[in-house]
Order: structure tokens, then C-alpha cells, then sequence
């Protein structure tokens, strides 16, 4: 079954939304949802009902506070939904904490390392997904270890015991400008993990063709919020044609 993982974006505790990929410019969800009329995350997850979540902490990430800002309503959309956590993890400290109140952490080569990466993965077996960060077609990385190309750095992962690679295109957030299904194509083929994408997802039609494409799952929001998809993929997946 094609996952369909929502995407929640918090800063200060409540959810706002994305466009581009530009952090400074993001507003309440609530302000443009036709799925739902709260940005607080529980609301949320509790009108929605999707299986999984992935949570960007923004005020970690763009160090505007500490993990401990948004804990607490981390913590309880965990309680109800398998959730994945994004606060630009750099150490296996990060890591043990992000663990306590998520299923599964993120690293993103953005600010993690090759050696956090590999030693998370061995620490944590199957519960550390890798995000290769894209902004203007390149590998956003700090660690030269990592290479430049995405699809070598999914060769170089791919004897690591990680949950799920993300292919998370930073300038296609929150635009619904659609995806390259060649390259995404290439890196199917070359690697052995679940691989995840994140970014320009438009609607239905492009969860099939990434679905044919071997793409194992979709990160979401605008699409979810603009009606486009229907909130109750996000629980129930999205069915291979010839499954009833």
C-alpha cells in the first residue's frame, strides 16, 4: 500500500504551511485549510485520523527555540499517530532525545553526518530515516563526506539498517509544481530502502504515478489542505489498482 504521511510544520505549537521552502514566510494552516479550522496539532490529528505524521520542529530548525517548545504536543500527536520527527538532528544526543516522544527521527543531510548517520542506524535499527535535502537541484549537506549527488548518497545508505530515505525537494514544497519521475526513477532502482518523497505533490494523479514509479510513500500538506487529496488517504493509503 502507497503511504500518504502528513505533514505537520510546527513553530510555537501550532501548525502553519509551507511554500518553497521558505520558513520565514509560513502562516497558520488554519488561514487556508479546506481540511480543517485549527492549527493546533492534536485538532488536527484528531479530525484527520492519518496513520502516519511527519513533524517538522521549526523552532528547532530555524533555532528559534529548543526542543523543548513544542514536546509536549509533539508527544501527544504520537500518541495517536506513527510520527516521524524532523528538528535538524547533528549528534546521537539529538537523536536519544527526538527518540523519547517519536517512533522514528530524520536526519537530514542539511545538518546531519555521515558518521551520525551510520551510528543512529546501528544504535536505533529501523527507527532513523535519512532526509537527502535538495534546494536548487543541489544536495544541501555540511559534512564532505557526504557526496554531492543524491543518487550516490542512496548508494553509500544503502547497507544501513534506516526505516526509509526521503527525496525531500526544498524549492517544490508547498507548490504542487509537480516532480521529475526519471530521476525519481533512477533513484528507485539504485537503492534498497523505502524511498519517500517530499515536495510538489499536486493531487491524486500524481500519487499514482508515484506509486508506479516504485515511490514507497508521499509527504503532504497543500495538497491535503487545498482539498486536492482527500484527507481520507491519510488514513486509509492509497490502493494499488489491482487491490480492492
Amino acid at each position: 500500500m502507497f503511504r500518504v504521511i502528513l505533514v505537520m510544520d510546527i513553530f510555537n505549537r501550532s501548525v502553519v504551511l509551507a511554500k518553497g521552502g521558505i520558513r520565514e514566510k509560513y502562516r497558520s494552516v488554519s488561514d487556508s485549510s479546506t481540511a480543517c479550522n485549527s492549527s493546533d496539532p492534536v485538532d488536527i490529528v484528531e479530525h484527520l485520523h492519518p496513520r502516519e505524521i511527519y513533524i517538522a520542529d521549526l523552532n528547532v530548525l530555524q533555532g528559534k527555540g529548543h526542543l523543548e517548545t513544542n514536546t509536549d504536543v509533539i508527544r501527544q500527536v504520537s500518541l495517536r499517530a506513527d510520527t516521524m520527527l524532523d528538528f535538524g538532528v547533528s549528534s546521537l544526543q539529538d537523536i536519544d532525545k527526538a527518540l523519547s516522544i517519536a517512533e522514528t527521527v530524520i536526519i537530514g543531510t542539511e545538518t546531519g553526518t555521515l558518521s551520525a548517520i551510520k551510528d543512529a542506524a546501528y544504535k536505533h535499527p529501523g527507527r532513523i530515516s535519512v532526509s537527502i535535502d535538495i534546494k536548487h537541484g543541489k544536495v544541501l549537506k555540511k559534512d564532505p563526506e557526504l557526496p554531492e549527488s543524491a543518487l550516490e548518497i542512496v548508494k553509500l545508505l544503502n547497507n544501513f539498517p534506516l526505516k526509509d530515505l526521503i527525496f525531500l525537494d526544498l524549492d517544490r514544497v508547498g507548490t504542487a509544481s509537480g516532480f521529475d519521475p526519471e530521476f525519481l526513477q533512477k533513484l528507485v532502482e539504485c537503492s534498497r530502502h523505502s524511498l519517500l518523497l517530499g515536495g510538489g505533490v499536486k493531487d491524486m494523479h500524481d500519487l499514482c504515478t508515484l506509486d508506479k514509479l516504485g515511490i514507497k510513500g508521499a509527504l503532504v500538506a497543500t495538497a491535503i489542505h487545498s482539498g486536492y487529496v482527500p484527507s481520507v488517504v491519510l488514513s486509509a493509503g492509497l490502493k494499488p489498482d489491482n487491490e480492492k
